[in-house]
Order: structure tokens, then C-alpha cells, then sequence
């Protein structure tokens, strides 16, 4: 696999709140087929702005999750990328076992903070149906592309 470069990036924010469009263009960029993007406005939970892929049956569950339960819920707790290699195989101790509907294997959720004061204000998450390790050239571009969204969150 060829690695995102950060100097031909199909995503680009704009100043509109095109969700779904901005979140397409985030998994273009990384090849992948799923994908959410949370807000945070307690600092305690996350709601679902938009989702890419994610079953209907499961559209309850990644609604509203509190931090510390889930791969983004982990995320936003631990300020830090949170990366499961294969989720098909591995819950790795953060996702919940219904996150296999999902067929994801290769996933991971970063925290989005606040340009102002630091605070998770929300996550990222991108998935793919095949397993894969993100590389720290691809979690940096990510949190690249976090920084770039919160001020659209906040």
C-alpha cells in the first residue's frame, strides 16, 4: 500500500459543514470504507455528527457514546490514536463486540481538540475492510486533518 501523501491530499475543509463530503474525502484520501466523525460538547460524551458505512443496525450504538467506552469513546479519553490492527479477530480491549457488524477490520479513532483550550471536542475514526496497521506517517496526517476540522466543531 502507497502511503497518503500530505503533498496530494484529496481532502480539503472548507468553511461550509458538509459532513459527509468532507468525511468522504478523509476516506479517499486513506482507502477506506467506513468512518465517523463525533462531537463532544460535555466533555464527557460523544454524538455522531456524520457516519460513512456504518450498518443501520448499529446506528444506535455509535450515536452517543461516553469516553472510555469504545475505540473513539477510548480516544477521546486518552487524548491519543486508538488503533486496532484487525477487529475482526482482536477487540483489543476497547471495542465492543457488536463493532464486528460493522465487517471493519483495520481501524482507528483520533481525538479532535479544541484550537482554543485543548479540550477533546470530538473523534475521527476511519476503517477498512481488510486488516491493516495504520503507519505513524498516516496517524500524523490524520491528526493533521483533526486539527483542521475543529474549528468547524467548535
Amino acid at each position: 500500500m502507497t502511503r497518503p501523501s500530505t503533498r496530494d491530499k484529496p481532502f480539503s475543509m472548507t468553511d461550509s459543514h458538509d459532513w459527509n463530503s468532507t468525511l468522504a474525502g478523509i476516506l479517499a484520501e486513506f482507502s477506506c470504507q467506513t468512518g465517523t466523525i463525533h462531537q463532544s460538547n460535555d466533555g464527557m460524551h460523544l454524538s455522531i455528527v456524520c457516519q460513512i458505512g456504518v450498518p443501520t443496525a448499529l446506528l444506535d450504538k455509535v450515536s452517543f457514546i461516553p469516553f472510555g467506552k469504545g475505540i473513539a469513546g477510548a480516544a477521546a479519553e486518552r487524548r491519543e490514536a486508538v488503533e486496532l490492527c484487525n477487529l475482526q479477530q482482536d477487540l483489543g480491549g476497547v471495542a465492543k463486540p457488536d463493532a464486528r457488524q460493522t465487517g471493519v477490520s483495520g481501524s482507528v479513532a483520533i481525538p479532535i481538540f479544541s484550537n482554543t483550550d485543548g479540550t477533546v471536542i470530538g473523534t475521527l475514526g476511519i476503517g477498512k475492510f481488510t486488516p491493516h496497521e495504520f503507519s505513524p506517517d498516516e496517524i500524523a496526517r490524520l491528526r493533521e486533518i483533526a486539527t483542521e476540522l475543529a474549528p468547524q466543531l467548535n
